[in-house]
């Protein structure tokens, strides 16, 4: 048996440089997969003469506690991690590989499961209630699921950037003495495939990503699994390439996955702040509920069973404000009165609305406590509720949709955000 103790998921980004993270603080994670397969009949014929089989539909989804990182972010967004800022926009193009080590409870390693190619299509950011923590929920959808098992439980991937001087045919050998390398394991014969050994590899121009076939011709690869040498042919200066296949072992001296004791372990609500437009802070705050969908315009063609294009028509986000009500400050900001104005009316609300979510790592919000924040402008009142139950308080919500978004560790940046 697999505990969730020991089902380790890493993230890699399909383009660019950047090796695989793990991503850390999940609470939940799960997979469905849909096979698309549709029963073909005839008349004439009694019962099924065959099946059509379409690219099954993979849906991924998990839920991470607030930790003020942004590296996860960045990968989703196929950018370095280092970047102190992500806006929605960059989630239209980007794909990532997710995989999943699997161990069991005598330390016996079973295998590893691989999301190639995944994309984002919802994001969420929940606070339920003042006693809870900062919860994120990201949903990734893609067609693969592959299990790698016995001789080929490891799922190995190399990165080779060709250096000054490398160009045209540039030669890797796997496990050799003295190279970087040196401590990869030797590639194993894919079962489905005979006489084939990479998964997959990619080279990336610094623009575009491009699939390579296994061949002699530019823009091709060899692998000779006898010296185990991997040919990249075509190769340019600065060329990113990233080399996927499956090994008896792992790489030596290095494990799948490193626990996360760095970073924040989460945020409760207590150390959150929340802002409309720039200086009205909300209180008697109750829920923030943040749900952001990425409606996804990804291509396919004839003749070719992969994605070819990846865009997203439309970005919708919604925000839920839950409160006591006990002044009406919320509803004077999304008019754009002061205090003191006497009328209140709906047909009169603002449709540039700014709202900031600041989480710290102390309940006394410093200005060096400040971890992470999100910030949504340009957002305009969608819905206005009243609840007025039997011996309790009234409550008060309010919606706010909008399309435009920044996430960062940088709170200058984030409030200088204006869409």
């Amino acid at each position: 048996m697999i505990h969730s103790s020991y089902y380790r998921p890493i993230v890699s980004p399909y383009k660019g440089d950047e090796v695989k993270t793990e991503i850390d603080r999940i609470q939940d994670m799960s997979a469905s997969i849909a096979l698309n397969r549709s029963k073909i009949e005839e008349v004439g014929t009694v019962g099924i003469i065959s099946w059509r089989k379409t690219s099954p539909s993979i849906d991924v989804s998990l839920t991470q506690l607030e930790y003020g990182s942004l590296e996860f972010y960045n990968q989703l967004a196929n950018q370095a991690v280092s970047s102190t800022s992500v806006l929605l926009t960059n989630f239209k193009t980007s794909a990532v590989d997710i995989a999943a080590y699997k161990t069991d409870d005598d330390a016996t390693f079973l295998g590893t499961a691989w999301y190639p190619k995944l994309r984002i299509n919802s994001l969420g950011i929940n606070i339920g209630d003042p006693d809870s923590m900062v919860e994120r929920s990201i949903g990734l959808v893609g067609e693969d699921e592959k299990i790698f098992l016995d001789d080929n439980k490891y799922l190995i991937n190399l990165i080779k950037t060709c250096a000054s001087g490398e160009s045209g045919d540039v030669a890797i050998v796997i496990g050799a003495s003295g190279t970087d390398y040196s401590d990869y394991p030797t590639p194993v014969v894919n079962p489905d495939a005979s006489d084939t050994y990479m998964l997959r590899v990619t080279k990336y121009d610094g623009t575009t990503v491009t699939e390579m076939a296994s061949g002699s011709g530019s823009g091709a690869y060899t692998y000779v699994s006898g010296t185990q040498t991997l040919t990249l042919h075509g190769c340019t200066v600065a060329d990113v390439y990233r080399v996927w296949y499956s090994a008896t072992t792992y790489i030596s001296g290095v494990n799948p996955f490193t626990s996360n004791t760095t970073d924040e372990y989460s945020v409760p609500a207590e150390q959150c702040s929340i802002y409309l437009q720039t200086s009205d802070y909300v209180y008697k705050l109750q829920s923030v509920g943040i749900d952001i969908s990425l409606d996804r315009y990804d291509v396919k063609e004839i003749g070719n069973k992969e994605i070819v294009a990846r865009g997203v028509k439309d970005i919708t986000t919604s925000i839920t404000l839950g409160r006591i009500l006990d002044e009406y400050t919320i509803e004077e900001v999304l008019r754009g009165v002061a205090s003191t104005y006497g009328l209140i009316d709906a047909r009169e609300f603002l449709d540039d609305i700014t709202l900031t979510v600041y989480c710290y790592s102390t309940t006394t919000k410093a200005v060096g406590d400040f971890l992470i924040g999100y910030r949504f402008v340009n957002l305009s009142p969608a819905s206005l509720d009243a609840g007025i139950p039997l011996n309790d308080y009234v409550t008060r919500g309010v919606t706010l949709e909008g399309e435009e978004a920044m996430i960062s560790t940088v709170k200058a940046t984030l409030d200088a955000y204006t869409g």
